[in-house]
């Protein structure tokens, strides 16, 4: 009798929304949205998307001594991306472009961590859809997948709408109704049979 050994590679979440449920009471991480940029065995990096700093961009122009006379969209606000490197910046957009320092995430958008793109939306030459954060979310090799199994997350596609077109605090609940899922009728029990 021959055994058949099947390796099954695991799903990778990149280009996925990771969804905190309603008992997840971690303080980084409490009723956000992350949109996963990366995925793989070494570990996963995404960006929150719902939790805006008090910092806007006009005062990140005049910290990076950027000429933004050509940037007049008013209030925009800079994201607190995660809670490791706070101090690094990172831009997600449609319009993938070429920049200096670009991960594509997929078809129509991508993640880049080089002032050039910065500039150019100063210049009036960037992006049109675009949302820069401070810091990212990380995980270790094999991390991300135990948070899941121990039900900390929902995950599921992400929609590109819902990043660049949805008011910030309707985000969480906007991602998980996308996945078909009414968070408010999610107990914060969790039980086992």
């Amino acid at each position: 009798m021959s055994i058949l050994y099947i390796m099954v590679e695991p799903s990778s979440l990149s280009d996925q929304f990771l969804i905190a449920m309603p008992a997840l009471d971690d303080p980084n991480f409490s009723k956000t949205v992350t949109y996963m940029c990366e995925h793989n065995e070494e570990g996963a990096m995404g960006l929150v998307i719902n939790r805006p700093l008090d910092l806007d961009i006009h005062e990140l122009f005049s910290h990076l001594e950027i000429d933004n006379t050509q940037h007049n969209k008013g209030y925009i606000p800079i994201y607190q991306g995660g809670p490791v490197q706070t101090e690094r910046g990172f831009v997600l957009h449609r319009d993938i472009g070429e920049w200096e320092a670009s991960i594509k995430v997929n078809e129509d958008i991508a993640i880049t961590m080089s002032q050039d793109i910065i500039a150019a939306i100063a210049d009036g030459k960037g992006p049109k859809d675009f949302l820069i954060a401070l810091g990212y979310a990380g995980w270790g090799a094999g991390q991300l997948e135990a948070e899941l199994a121990a039900n900390a997350w929902l995950n599921g596609p992400a929609e590109a709408g819902i990043i660049f077109d949805v008011p910030i605090e309707q985000r969480w609940t906007a991602s998980a109704n996308h996945l078909g899922i009414e968070l408010k009728n999610i107990s914060s029990d969790i039980g086992h049979a």
